[in-house]
């Protein structure tokens, strides 16, 4: 099969990239391993920041469907320090740029704002090699190929297309979190939702951090941030979930009730994520017919901005080949010319570290009042 542009990789970013296409009528397909959109669960609460994110979708044309899945009231913020004190409580007044959303129903716009055949489930990318005369052959594991004129790697942290590109690898970052859900969190877990508040609630120290959402259907989802090398995760035995929690709740004995609750009365196994980045400033020369995006491009450790870069970056890319269909070529120069200094800048610009002795409660409140926040 030949097809004019073929995404990899069905996450924000690569489906970004084919709405804006397909509003300038430019034909495109998207190969994605998952075999359906409903084959796991997307992940939490994400905030649309009104100088990246929310400009990726007003280029998308999807601005109104995008505020029609806003959470009312989530933007609020509260800061307490280990004993359960409160020392920052911000509320949602609504004029904050950084509304939030979930990211799977984020992402069902943007599948919904797609022709039917745009994306192809269940392609699983086994290798890619290039052909010459920028032209890609993608094989996938089902034995079918795809040849392309344009490939884009939108497939995230292991990405199968950024080999063309780039030796880079990404690293762990010394850090790991650990998800837990508690539902129903009203009725069920009434001191954890009090704590929790009406949005989002971070409770730091150096080493270590419990950050919890109240997302929609009056879940509060938290992550429970450490920082500790691979082998301490390896020696928690994550298939035995009382085992696990227990383990992860004595990293934070002393603290509040209220705070550790969020881990001991989770409704689900604890579910460890390790945090993995590419080399800050990660770019690659100029390789006729490919190019990545999102975290394929610029995995980076945690800061807000990943969902919002990579949906910033299929715009960009998708209105930079809109603008130059018969040069190919001086799109991709436009779009990487500018999406590299831009995710350096992001990388170096994060929040306090874990690792960071100003990891606490008042260096949170200081970092949130210089920045504006």
């Amino acid at each position: 099969m030949h097809t004019p542009v073929t995404i990899i990789g069905a996450g924000l970013g690569g489906l970004t990239l084919a709405r804006v296409l397909h509003v300038h009528d430019v034909s495109v397909t998207v190969y994605e391993a998952e075999p359906s959109p409903s084959a796991r669960a997307q992940g939490g609460l994400l905030d649309i920041h009104d100088y990246n994110g929310q400009l990726a979708l007003e280029a998308a044309g999807l601005t109104d469907e995008f505020r029609a899945i806003v959470l009312e009231g989530r933007q609020a913020l509260r800061v307490v320090d280990e004993d359960g004190t409160v020392l920052l409580d911000q509320a949602d007044d609504g004029t904050g740029g950084r509304p939030e959303v979930q990211r799977g129903d984020l992402r069902q716009v943007l599948l919904d704002s797609l022709p039917a055949d745009t994306v192809r489930w269940g392609h699983k990318v086994g290798r890619t090699r290039g052909l010459g005369d920028g032209r890609h052959e993608v094989s996938f594991a089902d034995g079918s190929t795809v040849v392309t004129r344009l490939l884009v790697g939108a497939d995230g942290a292991w990405s199968r297309v950024r080999p063309l590109l780039s030796s880079a690898t990404p690293e762990y970052t010394g850090k790991s979190v650990v998800e837990t859900y508690l539902y129903d969190a009203g009725s069920r877990h009434p001191g954890a939702a009090k704590t929790v508040g009406g949005g989002m609630l971070i409770a730091p120290s150096p080493g270590k951090e419990i950050f919890a959402h109240r997302e929609k259907d009056d879940t509060l989802h938290a992550y429970v941030g450490l920082s500790r090398p691979r082998d301490w995760f390896a020696a928690v035995d994550f298939t035995d979930a009382a085992e696990a929690t227990a383990r992860i709740a004595r990293e934070f004995d002393g603290w509040a009730p209220e705070l550790t609750a969020l881990i001991t009365d989770s409704d689900v196994a604890p579910v460890l994520r390790s945090l993995y980045a590419l080399p800050a400033g990660h770019r690659w020369e100029r390789l006729p017919g490919v190019t990545l995006l999102g975290d394929a491009a610029h995995l980076s450790a945690p800061n807000g901005e990943g969902a919002n870069l990579a949906m910033l970056d299929g715009a960009e890319l998708g209105t930079a080949i809109a603008a130059h269909p018969e040069d190919i070529e001086r799109a991709l120069g436009e779009y990487e010319r500018a999406m590299f200094p831009r995710s350096a800048e992001s990388a170096t610009d994060d929040m306090i570290g874990l690792d960071s002795a100003d990891n606490t409660a008042q260096g949170l409140i200081d970092l949130v009042t210089e920045n504006g926040l």
